[in-house]
Protein backbone atom coordinates (compact mmCIF):
# COMPACT_ATOMS: atom_id res chain seq x y z
CA UNK A 1 0.00 0.00 0.00
CA UNK A 2 1.45 3.26 -1.14
CA UNK A 3 0.95 6.46 0.53
CA UNK A 4 -2.32 7.44 -1.92
CA UNK A 5 -3.26 4.16 -1.41
CA UNK A 6 -3.07 4.79 2.48
CA UNK A 7 -5.05 8.06 2.24
CA UNK A 8 -7.40 6.73 0.26
CA UNK A 9 -8.45 3.84 2.14
CA UNK A 10 -8.70 6.13 5.31
CA UNK A 11 -11.55 7.76 3.98
CA UNK A 12 -13.15 4.91 2.55
CA UNK A 13 -13.03 3.92 6.29
CA UNK A 14 -14.63 7.33 7.39
CA UNK A 15 -11.36 7.53 9.39
CA UNK A 16 -9.44 10.11 7.28
CA UNK A 17 -10.89 13.27 9.15
CA UNK A 18 -10.67 11.89 12.58
CA UNK A 19 -6.42 11.52 11.81
CA UNK A 20 -6.57 15.13 10.21
CA UNK A 21 -8.29 16.20 12.89
CA UNK A 22 -6.00 14.45 15.75
CA UNK A 23 -3.16 14.74 13.95
CA UNK A 24 -1.49 17.96 15.63
CA UNK A 25 -1.18 15.72 18.99
CA UNK A 26 0.92 13.36 17.52
CA UNK A 27 3.30 16.57 16.21
CA UNK A 28 3.44 17.17 19.95
CA UNK A 29 4.94 13.34 20.08
CA UNK A 30 7.51 13.34 17.50
CA UNK A 31 8.24 16.61 19.03
CA UNK A 32 8.49 16.09 22.81
CA UNK A 33 8.77 12.53 23.58
CA UNK A 34 11.13 11.14 20.56
CA UNK A 35 12.75 14.79 19.21
CA UNK A 36 12.58 13.64 15.69
CA UNK A 37 14.73 15.11 13.22
CA UNK A 38 16.50 14.05 9.82
CA UNK A 39 16.85 10.33 10.95
CA UNK A 40 14.35 7.74 8.85
CA UNK A 41 10.84 7.49 10.57
CA UNK A 42 8.94 4.05 9.61
CA UNK A 43 5.03 3.51 11.26
CA UNK A 44 4.13 -0.05 11.99
CA UNK A 45 1.12 -0.51 11.74
CA UNK A 46 -2.26 -3.07 10.11
CA UNK A 47 -5.39 -2.23 9.04
CA UNK A 48 -7.98 -3.43 12.08
CA UNK A 49 -11.03 -4.62 12.18
CA UNK A 50 -14.26 -3.30 11.03
CA UNK A 51 -15.44 -1.22 13.42
CA UNK A 52 -12.44 -1.35 15.56
CA UNK A 53 -10.08 0.65 12.94
CA UNK A 54 -7.89 2.51 15.95
CA UNK A 55 -4.73 1.17 15.01
CA UNK A 56 -4.57 2.25 11.74
CA UNK A 57 -5.84 5.54 12.69
CA UNK A 58 -2.92 5.86 14.71
CA UNK A 59 -0.81 5.67 11.95
CA UNK A 60 -2.84 7.59 9.78
CA UNK A 61 -2.30 10.07 12.82
CA UNK A 62 1.55 9.81 12.83
CA UNK A 63 2.26 10.16 9.08
CA UNK A 64 -0.11 12.84 8.88
CA UNK A 65 1.79 14.68 11.59
CA UNK A 66 5.37 13.62 10.21
CA UNK A 67 4.35 14.93 6.57
CA UNK A 68 3.55 18.11 7.86
CA UNK A 69 6.59 18.40 9.71
CA UNK A 70 8.47 17.68 5.93
CA UNK A 71 10.10 14.50 8.23
CA UNK A 72 11.65 11.45 6.60
CA UNK A 73 8.47 9.15 7.00
CA UNK A 74 7.31 5.41 5.79
CA UNK A 75 4.90 3.45 6.57
CA UNK A 76 3.94 -0.54 6.70
CA UNK A 77 0.29 -2.08 7.32
CA UNK A 78 -0.29 -5.59 7.75
CA UNK A 79 -3.21 -8.09 8.74
CA UNK A 80 -3.42 -7.93 12.30
CA UNK A 81 -1.25 -10.68 14.05
CA UNK A 82 -2.08 -12.11 17.26
CA UNK A 83 0.33 -14.02 19.65
CA UNK A 84 2.63 -16.66 17.69
CA UNK A 85 1.29 -15.03 14.37
CA UNK A 86 4.25 -14.42 11.79
CA UNK A 87 4.66 -10.76 10.68
CA UNK A 88 4.29 -10.23 6.98
CA UNK A 89 7.41 -10.67 5.52
CA UNK A 90 7.55 -6.52 4.19
CA UNK A 91 7.24 -5.84 7.52
CA UNK A 92 10.02 -8.05 8.67
CA UNK A 93 12.14 -6.32 5.24
CA UNK A 94 11.41 -2.72 6.39
CA UNK A 95 12.75 -3.34 9.70
CA UNK A 96 16.06 -5.10 8.52
CA UNK A 97 16.21 -2.55 6.09
CA UNK A 98 16.32 0.22 8.09
CA UNK A 99 19.41 2.57 9.45
CA UNK A 100 20.77 2.59 12.55
CA UNK A 101 19.80 5.50 14.64
CA UNK A 102 16.08 5.66 12.65
CA UNK A 103 12.69 6.47 14.77
CA UNK A 104 10.36 3.34 14.80
CA UNK A 105 6.63 3.76 15.93
CA UNK A 106 4.42 0.89 16.26
CA UNK A 107 0.69 0.64 16.33
CA UNK A 108 -1.15 -2.73 16.59
CA UNK A 109 -4.23 -4.61 17.12
CA UNK A 110 -2.49 -7.50 18.67
CA UNK A 111 1.03 -8.10 18.34
CA UNK A 112 3.52 -7.12 15.38
CA UNK A 113 4.53 -10.69 14.73
CA UNK A 114 6.70 -13.20 14.99
CA UNK A 115 10.02 -11.64 12.89
CA UNK A 116 12.60 -13.75 11.12
CA UNK A 117 16.34 -11.99 10.77
CA UNK A 118 14.91 -9.24 13.31
CA UNK A 119 15.42 -11.77 15.98
CA UNK A 120 12.52 -12.77 18.53
CA UNK A 121 12.77 -9.37 21.10
CA UNK A 122 11.75 -6.56 19.04
CA UNK A 123 12.77 -4.24 21.72
CA UNK A 124 16.74 -5.56 21.66
CA UNK A 125 16.51 -4.96 17.59
CA UNK A 126 15.75 -1.42 18.67
CA UNK A 127 18.47 -1.50 21.39
CA UNK A 128 21.31 -2.65 19.02
CA UNK A 129 20.67 -0.61 15.96
CA UNK A 130 19.69 2.19 17.77
CA UNK A 131 16.64 2.59 17.04
CA UNK A 132 14.20 5.14 19.16
CA UNK A 133 10.84 3.56 19.44
CA UNK A 134 7.37 3.85 20.54
CA UNK A 135 4.71 1.40 20.57
CA UNK A 136 0.80 1.43 21.47
CA UNK A 137 -0.25 -2.24 21.10
CA UNK A 138 -3.23 -5.01 21.85
CA UNK A 139 -5.80 -2.36 20.58
CA UNK A 140 -7.92 -5.08 19.03
CA UNK A 141 -11.07 -4.85 21.49
CA UNK A 142 -11.26 -1.02 21.02
CA UNK A 143 -14.21 0.29 19.30
CA UNK A 144 -12.83 2.93 16.54
CA UNK A 145 -14.74 5.72 18.38
CA UNK A 146 -12.84 4.97 21.93
CA UNK A 147 -9.94 6.62 19.95
CA UNK A 148 -10.58 9.84 21.94
CA UNK A 149 -9.83 8.36 25.29
CA UNK A 150 -5.83 7.57 23.99
CA UNK A 151 -5.97 10.84 22.84
CA UNK A 152 -6.77 11.99 26.39
CA UNK A 153 -4.18 10.34 27.81
CA UNK A 154 -1.34 10.69 25.18
CA UNK A 155 -2.05 14.63 25.81
CA UNK A 156 -0.57 14.84 29.52
CA UNK A 157 1.75 17.67 30.39
CA UNK A 158 4.51 15.68 29.61
CA UNK A 159 7.08 18.11 31.73
CA UNK A 160 4.67 17.62 34.65
CA UNK A 161 4.57 14.05 34.43
CA UNK A 162 8.42 13.25 34.18
CA UNK A 163 8.97 15.55 37.06
CA UNK A 164 6.73 13.53 39.18
CA UNK A 165 7.87 9.87 38.05
CA UNK A 166 11.75 10.95 38.82
CA UNK A 167 10.48 12.37 42.30
CA UNK A 168 8.15 9.27 42.82
CA UNK A 169 11.26 6.62 41.87
CA UNK A 170 13.44 8.61 44.01
CA UNK A 171 10.91 7.80 46.97
CA UNK A 172 11.20 3.90 46.31
CA UNK A 173 14.62 3.62 45.12
CA UNK A 174 17.27 1.62 47.90
CA UNK A 175 13.62 1.12 50.54
CA UNK A 176 13.25 -2.51 51.91
CA UNK A 177 9.72 -2.72 51.76
CA UNK A 178 6.32 -2.12 50.38
CA UNK A 179 2.76 -2.43 51.34
CA UNK A 180 -0.43 -2.03 49.20
CA UNK A 181 -3.77 -2.43 50.86
CA UNK A 182 -7.16 -1.32 48.98
CA UNK A 183 -10.48 -1.37 50.90
CA UNK A 184 -11.46 -3.72 48.04
CA UNK A 185 -9.29 -6.13 49.66
CA UNK A 186 -6.15 -6.41 48.55
CA UNK A 187 -3.21 -6.48 51.28
CA UNK A 188 0.00 -7.20 49.53
CA UNK A 189 3.36 -7.33 51.17
CA UNK A 190 6.76 -6.94 48.88
CA UNK A 191 10.61 -7.25 48.99
CA UNK A 192 11.91 -4.09 47.27
CA UNK A 193 15.92 -4.21 47.90
CA UNK A 194 18.01 -4.10 45.12
CA UNK A 195 14.44 -3.45 42.51
CA UNK A 196 15.35 -1.72 39.52
CA UNK A 197 12.58 1.00 39.78
CA UNK A 198 12.38 1.89 35.80
CA UNK A 199 9.65 5.02 34.32
CA UNK A 200 7.60 5.09 31.25
CA UNK A 201 7.37 9.03 31.67
CA UNK A 202 7.39 9.84 27.72
CA UNK A 203 10.88 10.76 27.58
CA UNK A 204 12.54 8.25 24.34
CA UNK A 205 14.94 11.19 22.55
CA UNK A 206 17.94 8.90 22.88
CA UNK A 207 18.91 6.56 20.16
CA UNK A 208 18.42 3.23 21.62
CA UNK A 209 15.70 3.67 23.88
CA UNK A 210 12.06 3.48 23.77
CA UNK A 211 8.71 2.19 25.19
CA UNK A 212 5.25 2.26 25.57
CA UNK A 213 2.88 5.39 24.64
CA UNK A 214 0.63 6.19 26.34
CA UNK A 215 2.95 6.84 28.85
CA UNK A 216 2.31 7.15 33.37
CA UNK A 217 3.86 4.76 34.93
CA UNK A 218 6.23 3.79 37.79
CA UNK A 219 7.67 -0.11 37.74
CA UNK A 220 9.79 -2.44 38.82
CA UNK A 221 10.34 -6.06 39.37
CA UNK A 222 9.94 -7.32 43.25
CA UNK A 223 12.54 -9.81 44.96
CA UNK A 224 9.39 -11.49 46.44
CA UNK A 225 5.56 -10.94 46.92
CA UNK A 226 3.22 -12.42 49.80
CA UNK A 227 -0.10 -11.58 50.13
CA UNK A 228 -3.37 -10.67 48.14
CA UNK A 229 -4.57 -8.78 45.77
CA UNK A 230 -8.35 -7.77 44.04
CA UNK A 231 -8.08 -6.94 40.41
CA UNK A 232 -11.27 -4.96 39.94
CA UNK A 233 -9.84 -2.77 37.14
CA UNK A 234 -9.03 -4.33 34.03
CA UNK A 235 -7.40 -7.58 33.30
CA UNK A 236 -5.37 -8.99 30.65
CA UNK A 237 -5.67 -12.59 29.50
CA UNK A 238 -4.75 -14.49 26.54
CA UNK A 239 -7.20 -12.58 24.11
CA UNK A 240 -6.83 -8.97 24.94
CA UNK A 241 -7.66 -6.80 28.13
CA UNK A 242 -11.04 -6.75 29.66
CA UNK A 243 -13.00 -4.58 32.17
CA UNK A 244 -13.92 -6.38 35.27
CA UNK A 245 -17.51 -6.87 36.31
CA UNK A 246 -16.98 -8.97 39.35
CA UNK A 247 -13.41 -8.75 40.89
CA UNK A 248 -10.54 -11.86 40.53
CA UNK A 249 -8.64 -12.42 43.71
CA UNK A 250 -5.20 -13.73 43.16
CA UNK A 251 -3.59 -15.41 46.19
CA UNK A 252 0.63 -15.05 46.24
CA UNK A 253 2.92 -17.15 48.14
CA UNK A 254 6.72 -16.71 47.71
CA UNK A 255 5.97 -14.38 44.30
CA UNK A 256 3.84 -16.99 43.10
CA UNK A 257 0.00 -16.77 42.03
CA UNK A 258 -1.05 -19.79 44.05
CA UNK A 259 -5.11 -19.49 43.99
CA UNK A 260 -7.55 -17.65 41.69
CA UNK A 261 -10.75 -16.62 43.42
CA UNK A 262 -13.62 -15.27 41.24
CA UNK A 263 -16.39 -15.62 38.83
CA UNK A 264 -16.23 -15.80 35.13
CA UNK A 265 -12.93 -13.26 34.36
CA UNK A 266 -11.13 -15.11 36.79
CA UNK A 267 -11.76 -18.88 35.44
CA UNK A 268 -10.61 -16.51 31.99
CA UNK A 269 -7.00 -15.64 33.47
CA UNK A 270 -6.74 -19.21 35.08
CA UNK A 271 -7.13 -20.77 31.81
CA UNK A 272 -4.73 -18.49 30.19
CA UNK A 273 -2.15 -18.82 32.18
CA UNK A 274 -2.82 -23.45 31.97
CA UNK A 275 -2.56 -22.93 28.30
CA UNK A 276 0.42 -20.89 28.71
CA UNK A 277 1.76 -23.38 31.06
CA UNK A 278 0.97 -26.50 28.44
CA UNK A 279 2.82 -24.39 25.69
CA UNK A 280 6.00 -23.14 27.79
CA UNK A 281 9.40 -24.85 27.59
CA UNK A 282 9.33 -23.89 31.93
CA UNK A 283 5.53 -23.90 32.49
CA UNK A 284 6.71 -22.96 36.31
CA UNK A 285 7.66 -19.91 34.92
CA UNK A 286 4.22 -18.52 34.57
CA UNK A 287 2.38 -18.34 37.30
CA UNK A 288 5.33 -15.65 38.75
CA UNK A 289 4.80 -12.51 40.02
CA UNK A 290 6.78 -10.05 37.02
CA UNK A 291 6.21 -7.16 38.24
CA UNK A 292 4.49 -4.28 40.58
CA UNK A 293 3.42 -1.07 39.07
CA UNK A 294 1.70 3.00 39.38
CA UNK A 295 -0.16 4.70 37.26
CA UNK A 296 0.70 8.25 37.25
CA UNK A 297 -1.07 9.48 34.01
CA UNK A 298 -3.77 11.84 35.21
CA UNK A 299 -5.56 12.05 31.31
CA UNK A 300 -5.75 8.38 31.47
CA UNK A 301 -8.72 6.29 32.57
CA UNK A 302 -9.85 2.27 32.86
CA UNK A 303 -11.39 1.45 29.47
CA UNK A 304 -10.54 -2.35 29.51
CA UNK A 305 -7.43 -1.33 27.49
CA UNK A 306 -4.47 -2.82 29.33
CA UNK A 307 -2.10 -0.20 27.96
CA UNK A 308 -3.87 2.50 28.82
CA UNK A 309 -5.46 1.31 32.34
CA UNK A 310 -2.18 0.37 33.38
CA UNK A 311 -1.05 4.21 33.21
CA UNK A 312 -4.49 5.96 35.24
CA UNK A 313 -3.40 7.58 37.74
CA UNK A 314 -4.97 5.71 41.09
CA UNK A 315 -4.55 2.50 39.90
CA UNK A 316 -2.04 0.11 40.36
CA UNK A 317 -1.38 -3.34 38.81
CA UNK A 318 0.55 -6.68 38.82
CA UNK A 319 2.04 -8.79 36.28
CA UNK A 320 2.31 -12.43 35.97
CA UNK A 321 5.07 -14.04 33.56
CA UNK A 322 8.00 -12.44 32.40
CA UNK A 323 9.88 -9.75 33.35
CA UNK A 324 13.69 -10.29 32.09
CA UNK A 325 13.78 -7.23 29.87
CA UNK A 326 13.10 -4.20 32.92
CA UNK A 327 15.42 -6.20 35.78
CA UNK A 328 13.80 -9.26 36.80
CA UNK A 329 15.07 -12.52 36.34
CA UNK A 330 12.05 -14.83 34.93
CA UNK A 331 11.88 -15.03 31.31
CA UNK A 332 8.99 -16.82 30.05
CA UNK A 333 6.13 -16.80 27.24
CA UNK A 334 3.73 -14.40 28.49
CA UNK A 335 3.09 -11.08 30.52
CA UNK A 336 -0.41 -10.14 31.53
CA UNK A 337 -1.03 -7.07 33.36
CA UNK A 338 -4.22 -6.67 35.99
CA UNK A 339 -5.01 -3.15 37.00
CA UNK A 340 -6.98 -2.81 40.60
CA UNK A 341 -7.92 0.95 41.50
CA UNK A 342 -7.12 3.03 45.07
CA UNK A 343 -4.20 1.55 46.23
CA UNK A 344 -2.74 2.64 49.41
CA UNK A 345 0.99 2.31 49.19
CA UNK A 346 3.48 2.28 52.04
CA UNK A 347 7.06 2.28 51.46
CA UNK A 348 8.98 1.15 54.69
CA UNK A 349 6.26 2.47 56.60
CA UNK A 350 5.63 5.60 55.07
CA UNK A 351 3.04 6.84 53.09
CA UNK A 352 3.28 7.01 49.46
CA UNK A 353 1.98 10.65 48.25
CA UNK A 354 2.61 12.15 44.72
Amino acid sequence: MNEKEFIDWLDRENILNLAKKYSSHFEKILKQCLNVGKEKVLLVGDLGYPTRRVAPLLIGCYFLAAKKMNLNVDFVLQEPKRSMEKADPILVKKLFDLPMNSTVIVNVSGKIGLMSYVGKSFRKFCKVHKNKFVSTTSLSKMDTFMIKSIIDALSVNYDELQKQDRLLKTKIIGKKVMTIKTRAGTDLTMDIRRTDVRIADGNYTEFGTGGNLPAGEIYFAPINTNGKVVIDGSSRNEEDGILIQKPITLIIENNRVVAIKGDEEARLLDKSLTKAEARARYPERIREIAEIGIGTNVKAKIIGSTIIDEKAYGTAHIAIGSNYWFGGKNRTIIHYDQVFKNPRIRVDGQPLRF
